[in-house]
């Protein structure tokens, strides 16, 4: 049997989909909970053994979760998500009970689904900035709160790059281990180049060179470019698109996200206005390249054109409009199409995804990259088996 997952504040559910990737027949989401339907159809439609709850997480109960899902206390092996940071200024001390209270913030909740359901491994992820939230205090409450529900708790900042995504994405990912596991970070398998937020405990990093606990025994694979992710999909103009391949996939990566996919998707690109069109052909590594008189104002990293030989930077939820950031094609004089960010955020081709453009693309802007689920997928793995190997008669019941 799979390990059984529950995801919380599920959105497209790129995460579990990528916890699912990393051993086949390893894992089997069996939830989705999120209050944005676009979101939660596209869910639906790449987890077909999950239930679907669309709710927020407050108004749900664990009772009547365990009713939909037939699944209760100590049967569900992972419970993955992450909470929205802004419930963390009022985090309080955890009530320790299994009764669901109104009063909860969306972490609280999170955390009451965890003691009602005790997983053997919980992963909570967010942004980079809630290791530094209120000098740490926040993120020290929390881990404090899991570890009043039993749990061992570390966090780690992972950057997507460095597990084979074509972008520089960090996380903040903290994993809690019960029932006699070992807390586990995946190694890096990738390089990866260029500025990142980072942290100042360099420990926090898990990437870093001079961490012999991370380092990998074989060198690291360079990283995954913008173009070695792209450049395989039909050049495009503004406002053009496109439903075939024209080219056979020039690197492991492109074959690797096409998946055996026929069709072409989402291959679309925004109709850019002619001040528009002007502002793109100026573009270069940041604003400045662009001659003052065309724009008003903007942040360093508007109206910029993305390096083609290096990763993405961060690509945000309107990665198809130069104005709001550097999401301008390398060489094509526009901005990205839908397809081309989700081949930045590791999604296969084959992937499916519901709601209109515009929703289509704000699921992949705000998406944990698949790879990255996979690389924390294997970690999950190596806890589970570790704990079973350790437990064999109190896991026999769970898991598989």
């Amino acid at each position: 049997m799979a390990y059984t997952i529950f995801d919380l504040f599920c959105g497209t559910g790129g995460f579990s989909h990528g916890i699912e990737s990393a051993q086949k027949d390893a894992f089997e989401t069996r939830l989705g909970v999120d209050i944005l339907a676009p979101s939660l159809e596209t869910f639906v439609a790449n987890h077909k053994n999950a239930v679907p709850i669309r709710r927020d997480l407050r108004r749900l109960s664990c009772k009547e979760v365990a009713e939909l899902t037939g699944l209760g206390r100590g049967e569900v092996d992972v419970i993955v998500g992450g909470p929205p940071c802004q419930g963390f200024s009022s985090i309080r001390p955890f009530r320790s009970t299994n009764n669901d209270d109104p009063r909860n913030t969306l972490f609280e909740q999170f955390a009451n689904f965890v003691n009602y359901f005790r997983p053997k491994v919980l992963v909570m992820e967010n942004v980079v900035g809630l290791a530094t939230h209120q000098n740490g205090e926040v993120l020290t409450h929390i881990t404090e709160c899991f570890e009043q529900l039993g749990y061992s708790c570390d966090w780690r900042i992972l950057n997507a790059a460095n597990f084979g995504v074509p972008q520089r994405r960090e996380r903040l990912i903290l994993v809690g281990a019960n029932e006699g596991a070992r807390v586990a970070f995946p190694r890096p398998t990738h390089e990866s180049r260029g500025a990142t937020i980072g942290f100042r405990e360099r420990s926090r990093m898990v990437a870093t060179d001079d961490l012999p606990l991370f380092r990998s025994r074989d060198p690291l694979a360079p990283p995954v470019t913008v173009m070695d992710a792209i450049d395989d999909l039909p050049p495009v103009e503004s406002g053009g698109s496109a439903t075939l391949y024209r080219r056979k996939p020039r690197t492991t990566y492109q074959t690797e996200r096409r998946n055996g996919a026929k069709a072409l998707t989402l291959h679309d690109s925004t109709k850019h206005t002619p001040k528009m069109l002007e502002i793109i052909r100026h573009a270069g590594a940041n604003i400045s390249c662009i001659p003052r008189h065309l724009i008003s104002s903007g942040f360093s990293s508007c109206y910029s054109r993305l390096d083609g030989a290096t990763t993405s930077v961060t690509i945000t939820v309107n990665f198809v409009h130069p104005a709001s950031n550097r999401c301008i094609h390398p060489k094509l004089n526009r901005a990205l199409t839908p397809r081309e960010g989700a081949r930045l955020q590791s999604f296969d081709d084959t992937f499916v995804f519901c709601g209109t453009r515009s929703q289509i693309v704000k699921q992949i802007g705000n998406a944990v990259p698949p790879l990255l689920g996979r690389a924390v997928g294997g970690a999950i793995l190596e806890m589970l088996e570790g704990a079973a190997a350790a437990h064999p008669l109190r896991t026999a019941v769970g898991g598989r």
